[in-house]
């Protein structure tokens, strides 16, 4: 694909229909038949992803008129030298239109906001079950960041927690 056909921009709440389509892809991809339904996707997304209130941004991909992926982020504080940390949540490019350079696109948009809006780092993380993506990501010169643990509370346990039981 050439650079010219691919574009990358904001999400807003006019593609609405276009992002609850590669959300539920995404969750197809990642979930199978525990994904929400393309009903209950497209719901979510316009009470709660492309909204004033929302917390995260969308970076749509686009070629001719058609979205090709996607990336969710978010900028944090604090990060060192009071700057920002531009987070990637989710990078997804649906399979038919994968090895594009469309990921790629995305992933060199996302740098350069956090660069334009002051971000002295740029974080995502990988499951260690999906080699293709941490391959992905070392291709493209990313640094593995080994000093760093993942936690979460999820379910029942971030409930518990909650509640203070």
């Amino acid at each position: 694909m050439s650079d010219a056909a691919l574009s990358c921009r904001l999400a807003t709440a006019a593609d609405h229909a276009a992002v609850a389509e590669l959300f539920y892809l995404c969750d197809l991809h990642y979930w199978g038949d525990k994904a929400p339904s393309a009903d209950a996707m497209a719901a979510h997304i316009r009470d709660h992803v492309l909204t004033e209130a929302a917390k995260v941004e969308v970076l749509l991909a686009e070629a001719e008129g058609k979205a090709l992926g996607f990336a969710t982020f978010a900028v944090l504080y604090p990060a060192p030298d009071l700057g920002g940390q531009l987070f990637l949540k989710d990078l997804f490019v649906p399979d038919e239109a994968r090895s594009r350079g469309i990921g790629m696109t995305l992933m060199r948009v996302l740098a350069k906001l956090a660069v334009e809006r002051g971000c002295v780092r740029f974080d995502w993380t990988a499951e260690d079950s999906n080699p293709v993506a941490m391959a992905f990501y070392e291709r493209i010169g990313a640094r593995r960041v080994t000093q760093k643990v993942y936690y979460r509370f999820d379910g029942d346990a971030l409930k518990d927690f909650a509640a203070g039981e």
